[in-house]
C-alpha cells in the first residue's frame, strides 16, 4: 500500500529563533530523497519536528500522514505509525541492552494497541530475526548483549541506527547525517545496509552534506535547503552538482533568500543544520 508523508507551508521555530520558513515537500513509499544545504540551513529541524521533538515548536503549516495530521500526534504515535528517525548523535542508554530495547520497539510497532506489560514478541522469533538482519549488516552477535550505544565507535552507533530500521520497518525513514563522522568504511557499510533496506514499501529523507551515502542510495529527488527553505529540486545531477562545487552557484539564483542566511547567521545557533 502506498503512503504519503506530505509537508505544507511548515513553520518552525526553537526557542524564540524562526529556522523553517515555510517547508514544502512530499515523500511517498518507495521514494529516496536527499536533502542537502549548507549548515544552519535547517536540514535537521524539519527531521526532528517531523519526529515529534518538544523543542521544536510548529508555529505554521501542516504535516500529514496518509491524510492524517501528523502534528496532532505524540512522538510515541508517530513513531508507530512509521515514521523512523535515524540521529546524528544517537543517544547513549546504559544498562538497556540492545536486544530488549529493539524486542519492546518491535513489539510496539507490529502491534500499535499493546500496552506495557502486554506480550512481547515470541522470543524465538524475534532472535531469528535479529541473528538474521545482524548477519546481513556485519554485526558481531555480541552486538546485541551490549548496552545501547554504550562504548560504541561512531560506526556502530550509526550500523545501530540501520539495525533498528531494518527491525522495525517503517513507512518513513529520516536519516539526520548519518555519514557524519564516519570514515569511508564505515559508510560504505552504513550505505549498502540501507540500499538493501529501502524498497517500495520504505520512502527516505536522507539528510548529508556528501554526496558518499547517496553512492549506493541514489535520490530520485535531489533538495536544496537554504535559509529554512527548500529552493531547489532536481535529481542524482543535482547531489553531485552540489557535492563537486558547493553552494554559492545556488546562492547566485536565489539572492534574496542568500541575503536572508546572513540574517539567521546574526541569531543565536540553535540545532539548525
Amino acid at each position: 500500500m502506498t503512503s504519503v508523508l506530505s509537508i505544507t507551508d511548515l513553520h518552525v521555530s526553537v526557542g524564540e529563533t524562526p529556522i523553517l520558513q515555510g517547508v514544502h515537500l512530499d515523500i511517498t513509499s518507495g521514494e529516496i530523497h536527499a536533502l542537502m544545504g549548507p549548515n544552519g540551513s535547517g536540514k535537521s529541524t524539519l527531521a526532528y519536528a517531523l519526529a515529534g521533538h518538544p523543542l521544536y515548536q510548529i508555529t505554521g503549516g501542516q504535516a500529514t500522514l496518509d491524510g492524517d495530521d501528523l502534528l496532532a500526534m505524540d512522538a510515541n504515535e508517530r513513531a508507530r505509525r512509521g515514521v523512523f528517525l535515524a540521529f546524528q548523535y544517537p543517544v547513549t542508554i546504559p544498562g538497556v541492552k540492545v536486544a530488549d530495547f529493539l524486542r519492546h520497539a518491535v513489539s510496539n510497532i507490529r502491534n500499535p494497541e499493546r500496552k506495557e506489560g502486554e506480550g512481547l514478541i515470541p522470543m524465538r522469533e524475534f532472535r531469528k530475526e535479529l541473528r538474521d538482519q545482524m548477519d546481513e549488516l556485519g554485526l558481531d552477535p555480541e552486538f546485541a548483549r551490549r548496552y545501547l550505544n554504550d562504548g560504541f565507535s561512531g560506526g556502530e552507533k550509526k550500523r545501530m541506527e540501520i539495525l533498528q530500521l531494518a527491525m522495525l520497518k517503517p513507512r518513513f525513514a529520516l536519516l539526520d547525517e548519518t555519514d557524519s563522522g564516519l570514515d569511508s568504511d564505515a559508510v560504505r557499510v552504513v550505505s549498502e545496509g540501507l540500499s538493501r533496506l529501502a524498497g517500495p514499501e520504505t520512502g527516505v529523507l536522507i539528510i548529508t552534506h556528501h554526496e558518499r551515502l547517496l553512492e549506493f542510495n541514489q535520490p530520485h529527488f535531489t533538495h536544496v535547503m537554504l535559509a529554512g527553505r527548500i529552493v531547489e529540486t532536481g535529481d542524482a545531477a543535482l547531489a553531485h552538482d552540489l557535492h563537486a562545487n558547493g553552494y554559492a552557484t545556488v546562492r547566485e539564483r536565489h539572492p534574496e533568500v542568500a541575503a536572508l542566511e546572513e540574517t539567521q547567521d546574526a541569531q543565536p545557533t540553535q540545532a539548525t543544520s
